[in-house]
């Protein structure tokens, strides 16, 4: 559990300590969870090497059902996992060009293609830009190719990028999209590398702060 480097916000959060019975939670909650749930069961024969890829607001339980996943890998089948925020796992490659830091973009990279299962969390936080999108696929198509599991959560909805037939001010307006943050082709990939688990309702953080304190 150490090596998977699980943050310490974050270290308490299992499949069973998922809550989807309380008032005004949506379905898509529940089935959520019980993807997840299968998902364990049926690793790593039944998943061929597939993930998953947690969509939806922000606190509605993606990174807590991820984080789920990984804690029971780990822990009842032995699994080698590693637990990645993207916006860091980026920041920390960039600052690896700076000639006074000793670690390299090869080293900060190596634990992220050879572990057999990889949380990648919030992905799409980064600003998009042509090197995010290189770096995102080099991830991408190196776990890919080489069948191992990547589990992703996403606060922007798995849809293409937008933006034929727009304006640069509509395109601006409206929602951005998964394919806007990372690119159509890495979107594409991750269709073929994760099974798309879309989670909707109430940021649930909020909710309980607001029933906590009134």
């Amino acid at each position: 559990m150490a090596a998977a480097h699980i943050p310490e916000r974050y270290r308490q959060y299992t499949l069973d300590g998922y809550e989807t019975a309380f008032r005004g939670a949506d379905p898509s909650l529940g089935r959520a969870h019980l993807t997840a749930r299968k998902f364990v069961e049926a690793y790593p024969v039944d998943t061929a090497g597939k993930g998953l890829l947690f969509t939806g607001s922000i606190g509605v339980g993606k990174t807590h059902l991820a984080v789920g996943v990984l804690r029971r890998l780990v822990q009842e089948r032995g699994v080698k996992g590693l637990f990645c925020d993207y916006r860091e796992l980026l920041k920390s490659i960039q600052n690896s060009y700076n000639p006074q830091v000793q670690t390299t973009e090869l080293e900060l990279l190596k634990p992220v293609f050879a572990a057999e299962v990889l949380v990648l969390d919030d992905m799409g936080a980064q600003k998009p830009n042509e090197w995010v999108w290189d770096t995102v696929a080099l991830i991408l198509n190196t776990r890919y190719n080489d069948k191992q599991t990547t589990i992703i959560t996403t606060n922007y909805p798995d849809l293409p990028a937008g933006g034929g037939g727009q304006t640069e001010a509509e395109r601006a307006a409206r929602e951005q999209t998964l394919g806007d943050r990372i690119g159509d082709r890495m979107r594409s990939r991750l269709a073929e590398m994760c099974v798309r688990v879309e989670m909707t309702g109430e940021d649930f953080r909020q909710t309980v702060k607001r029933a906590r304190f009134g």
